[in-house]
């Protein structure tokens, strides 16, 4: 069964701290690969966490062990400039999500 979980990445060692996000080494190859999962449906939402060095992003997956699997394609997971810190079921309680 699908649902969805909440999962908090952090920017890795091989981060550059004098280049914004888009100058960050292999940019275009992570927001197509971020782009198309959220084609497809499996990250429902996401962004950075203002004032912290996370992002946190909402799937909708079996389990954490898929997410993981789809992140490690990420040239991003690949080469530390970003580590999965946190991924833990989420049950909706308030609103909804399409």
């Amino acid at each position: 069964m699908r649902r969805q979980f909440a999962v908090v990445r952090s920017r890795g060692p091989a981060w550059d701290d004098s280049k914004p996000l888009e100058g960050q080494v292999d940019w275009p190859a992570h927001a197509a690969l971020m782009d198309a999962m959220v084609a497809e449906g499996f990250i429902l939402l996401g962004g950075p966490l203002e004032g912290t060095r996370d992002v946190l992003l909402i799937f909708d997956a079996q389990d954490c062990s898929e997410i993981e699997n789809r992140l490690a394609d990420d040239p991003w997971t690949q080469n530390r400039l970003l580590v999965t810190k946190e991924c833990r079921p989420w049950q909706i309680r308030l609103g909804s999500l399409p």
